[in-house]
């Protein structure tokens, strides 16, 4: 029955979109940065145009047909939040809607397993499908810093916009500098050099501001304007969050997700902020890698080894590798630790963790690391699983006794 009212709704909401047919519909795409892209978007462009996203709860199998059945006379502009994890879904997604402004955030082995993509190749084949549905009076914003995506860019006959760290890009950034407060850099476009400052904390986000403000200009908003309205931006919860933590700590919260590049672009930023204390990261597995698994969690620790963190904890068989890459690389074994599961993890900290200590918590969403700040908090947390499927925050998973 559910699958029959799942059809139903799909074929409405596809017969739904083509009542409005002026509305500017953008796409975005990627292994990491979406759901902040699309947030990013959507504050540069909801002072000007009636925007509508997706739900960020919500998978995108669902979310889109969803989405589109809130569509209203005064809806002038889609950002959609194009996921997939299994082979032939962006197939699905685009016989119900295609865009006209397509954004590719970046690519990594992220749902390489047999029963998801398979591969690189397979990610990377699945995704290039959004830009390969664009015709060639639409517009292609792609993360040239990511050589997968660069080549994604033969695949298309839309006008391309380039963004990155580097100067031959239509849209850079340069002078980048991190703290608690935020995030500033310089952006440069067109020969010109802007300043931009937001709430959100880390290097990583200068690429959401660039796509935000080259999407902005596409439509007709000035680089300047959005800056102003990017300025305003607030870091989701979970996603790079500083929180009050435990302990008297500060806590820079990212535990809703983490693949291999996000999961270094948060330990980069955990160890450019300048901090009186001693900085932690506290890191669990990343999920659904198939075979990149040893290789992805190995390169995590080589680069963990250069940066200016004081202590190394993690959860979970797979992140052994982790700590193996930054031995390899001399970090010192007597600032490692590692927790079979996060009973362990929480112990452990709440030993070493001191007031204004400042660490990063990094895992993927079934991972479930929250369950080591409700122990911090002094809740008692029987559930000893390295990963859950249950999508929902621990503090509310009826399958979970927490007890003070």
């Amino acid at each position: 029955m559910k699958k029959i009212f799942h059809i139903l709704q799909r074929e409405f909401a596809r017969l739904w979109l083509k009542l409005f047919p002026k509305l500017i519909i953008i796409g975005v795409t990627g292994s990491y940065g979406k759901t902040n892209t699309v947030q990013a978007i959507e504050a540069v462009l909801k002072t000007k145009f009636k925007t509508l996203t997706t739900d960020i709860n919500l998978d995108t199998t669902y979310n889109l047909p969803i989405t589109l059945l809130k569509i209203r006379p005064k809806t002038q502009v889609l950002i959609l939040e194009y996921g997939i994890d299994h082979k032939g879904e962006m197939d699905k997604h685009l016989a119900l809607v295609k865009p006209q402004v397509v954004v590719i955030t970046g690519i990594t082995p992220v749902h390489s397993d047999k029963n998801l993509l398979g591969s690189l190749e397979g990610i990377i084949k699945e995704k290039s499908k959004l830009i390969e549905a664009l015709a060639g009076k639409d517009w292609a914003i792609l993360n040239f810093d990511n050589q997968y995506v660069r080549k994604m860019a033969k695949k298309t006959t839309a006008s391309i916009i380039s963004y990155g760290n580097k100067p031959q890009f239509d849209y850079w950034v340069s002078d980048i500098k991190v703290n608690l407060k935020g995030t500033s850099c310089l952006l440069h476009y067109n020969e010109q050099v802007k300043p931009i400052k937001t709430k959100l904390i880390g290097q990583h986000f200068t690429h959401e501001t660039m796509i935000g403000l080259a999407v902005g200009k596409i439509l007709g908003i000035s680089i300047k304007k959005g800056i102003k309205n990017v300025a305003h931006l607030n870091p989701l919860p979970g996603r790079m969050s500083i929180e009050k933590g435990p302990l008297k700590t500060i806590l820079l919260n990212d535990s809703l997700r983490a693949n291999p590049e996000s999961t270094i672009a948060g330990l980069e930023t955990l160890a450019a902020i300048k901090h009186p204390n001693k900085k932690i990261a506290v890191l669990g597995e990343m999920g659904e890698l198939g075979s990149y698994r040893q290789k992805e969690h190995y390169r995590v620790g080589v680069v963990f080894a250069k940066l200016n963190i004081d202590f190394l904890i993690t959860i979970g068989p797979a992140t052994k590798l982790i700590i193996k890459g930054a031995k390899d690389k001399g970090f010192p074994k007597e600032k490692i630790f590692y927790a079979k599961n996060v009973q362990e993890a929480a112990l452990f900290l709440k030993e070493t963790l001191r007031p204004n200590y400042l660490w990063y918590l990094k895992g993927s969403r079934l991972k479930h690391l929250e369950r080591i700040l409700l122990i911090l908090k002094g809740k008692r947390v029987d559930c000893q699983l390295t990963s859950c499927h249950n999508y929902c925050n621990c503090q509310v998973c009826p399958k979970l006794e927490i007890r003070n």
